[in-house]
């Protein structure tokens, strides 16, 4: 396919997502009807959909519209890019421009220029503070690759090495002690040697400093509650030695964990029923969240989020501290995480969980901001009497 080509596929599959079509879904779909796109092909218009989905706001003014072609032309804008270079009409290229396109859009300013929706900027205002612009232009872009060193096997220079040989190119990155920033060669990882023998993991950088900050030691029974896919537990059985167990609300999340953790050389038990495993020394909650820390790989959640489900998500993050708090051992450690930077769902929540339950202090919390090393997230370590 052409340069041009592929921008007319990503017209297509962005009208199909404005439409209502998960992102994921669309590509998908289109890729198993155009047989005729190599990888490189699929790889450049997936990130020219994505490229658009997270400037939604702004390359729709740049391009005078809401359509996908309109935005497509905003994104070109944006880049610097000759839009005739890519709407000539010829072979598979978009149709050239109208003179109505070619007067349409102009830069963006303001919110439409973070790529905020208005109700939403406030909120990050009220966060952030003097952050809050380069928070805005940071999910503007697309996300590192970071992958985790499982210290259990090699260290990270060795790892560094052993991506190497295999045509991935990685470096230290300063946010965890096991976190590797890749730098080239993303799309060979999950094939290579490394990544098939439990060296390497995928996992973002503050997932892993949030996991180095928590107060691990050997022979505790920890629970990874709302466990997702469980990198985290794996992050944390790589650390010491102890009794690991996992818990998500769908179940389906963790079928892949045990796979991982044979790779890895851990044990981690999945659990039905935390209650029935009770009493833990450290709980880690990951709870249900916004995503706002990490909408540049999940940039659907940003347009789709509402003040409203923003209140429920709050009301679920308080059910769960509630039952987290209720698995712990006396004395125990209760861990709240999420991958988001609003003040609301991170020390809103911890603050009115300690006016409910006094025999608990915070003794950490720390929240971190998208950029080079991850995404963004918070952690509140919080320990019983």
């Amino acid at each position: 396919m052409t340069p041009a080509a592929r921008y007319g596929a990503a017209i297509e599959i962005l009208d199909q997502v404005l439409a209502g079509t998960p992102a994921e879904k669309a590509l998908t779909t289109w890729a198993r009807r155009s047989r005729f796109a190599g990888s490189k092909d699929r790889a450049a218009i997936r990130d020219h959909v994505f490229d658009v989905l997270r400037r939604k706001r702004s390359v729709g003014v740049w391009g005078g519209g809401l359509t996908g072609r309109a935005m497509i032309l905003g994104l070109i804008r944006q880049q610097g890019l000759d839009p005739a270079s890519v709407f000539s009409g010829e072979g598979h290229a978009p149709e050239g421009l109208s003179a109505a396109e070619q007067t349409a859009g102009q830069p963006a300013e303001g919110a439409d220029a973070l790529d905020l929706p208005d109700w939403m900027l406030p909120e990050v205002t009220q966060s952030l503070g003097d952050k809050t612009e380069a928070y805005g232009e940071v999910l503007r872009h697309r996300a590192p690759v970071m992958l985790r060193v499982n210290s259990r096997k090699l260290d990270r220079n060795a790892a560094i090495t052993k991506l190497a040989d295999e045509g991935i190119s990685a470096e230290a990155a300063d946010v965890a002690p096991t976190a590797l920033r890749v730098v080239e060669g993303a799309r060979r990882i999950n094939n290579s040697e490394a990544y098939r023998n439990g060296l390497v993991e995928l996992q973002d950088g503050a997932s892993q400093a949030v996991v180095e900050a928590l107060p691990l030691r050997d022979g505790l029974r920890i629970l990874d509650l709302c466990a997702g896919g469980g990198g985290k537990s794996l992050a944390m059985a790589g650390k010491v030695n102890g009794s690991f167990y996992a818990y998500d609300a769908h179940p389906q999340r963790l079928r892949d964990l045990p796979e991982r953790a044979k790779r890895a050389g851990v044990k981690i038990t999945l659990t039905k029923s935390p209650e029935a495993e009770a009493p833990f020394d450290l709980v880690l909650s990951d709870v249900p969240c916004s995503g706002s820390g990490s909408w540049r790989r999940s940039p659907e959640g940003k347009w789709a989020l509402t003040e409203e489900k923003l209140h429920d998500l709050n009301r679920l993050q308080d059910e769960i501290l509630k039952r987290a708090a209720s698995l712990l051992a006396p004395g125990g450690t209760l861990a709240y995480a999420t991958c988001s930077v609003f003040d609301r769902e991170n020390t809103a929540r911890v603050d009115q969980f300690l006016a409910q339950n006094s025999a608990f202090a915070a003794t950490f919390q720390k929240t971190w901001i998208p950029g080079d090393d991850g995404d963004g997230f918070h952690l509140s370590i919080l320990t019983g009497a």
